[in-house]
């Protein structure tokens, strides 16, 4: 197990352990590929800890079936490690009874989804909360940047938070522990090619 040594040791009268155990707000923003990706693969260290997880997708449409979805869920009723709730806005969120007819506004189901997470942060139901690509309902003016700061600084217990997509606000950022920005480089998709099996999906 790698041994990272801290550059700064706060004086803040916590053992390593009690240090160590506090709760991550993660983001994952930039403009490369990679994000999302990078997110489900916590989740998956989450599973393989026994810690319950929840995924809310508040942007891809419930057509897209994403590869890690469908592995999540698998391990998830496996029995062998934790819990997967997956939601997504697209299939306009699993708590939510409406009748096919009645077609919701993207900016209404985000503002429900975010409502879902706040409960289920109060509730303290899942140890870690994937909120895929949710920078986009801030940057949207749909969620409130300074009030969802709030809630996730003011969350109880040892919940984890990972939050990815493009644009995150600085106010996240500043809030955040760890936050990491995928650059490109290069990327198929700038010389034509289309996205691919196994690679993006």
């Amino acid at each position: 197990m790698p041994q990272g040594q801290p550059e700064v040791v706060p004086n803040d009268g916590l053992t390593t352990r009690q240090r160590r155990n506090q709760p991550i707000t993660a983001v994952h923003t930039g403009p490369g590929k990679g994000k999302s990706t990078a997110a489900f693969g916590m989740a998956l260290r989450a599973w393989n800890q026994g810690w319950s997880i929840g995924v809310f997708q508040f942007v891809k449409s419930a057509k897209w079936k994403v590869g890690e979805e469908n592995a999540l869920k698998v391990l998830g009723a496996s029995g062998q490690g934790g819990s997967v709730t997956w939601h997504k806005m697209g299939e306009g969120w699993s708590w939510v009874q409406r009748s096919a007819e009645m077609a919701e506004s993207s900016e209404e189901a985000a503002k429900e989804g975010w409502e879902q997470v706040k409960r289920d942060l109060a509730a303290e139901t899942y140890r870690l909360y994937v909120l895929d690509e949710f920078t986009y309902p801030m940057k949207w003016g749909w969620v409130d940047v300074a009030e969802v700061v709030e809630v996730l600084r003011d969350r109880p217990g040892s919940q984890h938070v990972v939050v990815t997509g493009r644009d995150a606000a600085a106010p996240l950022l500043e809030l955040a522990d760890l936050v990491t920005e995928m650059t490109k480089v290069k990327h198929p998709m700038d010389t034509g090619r289309k996205g691919q099996r196994g690679i993006e999906w």
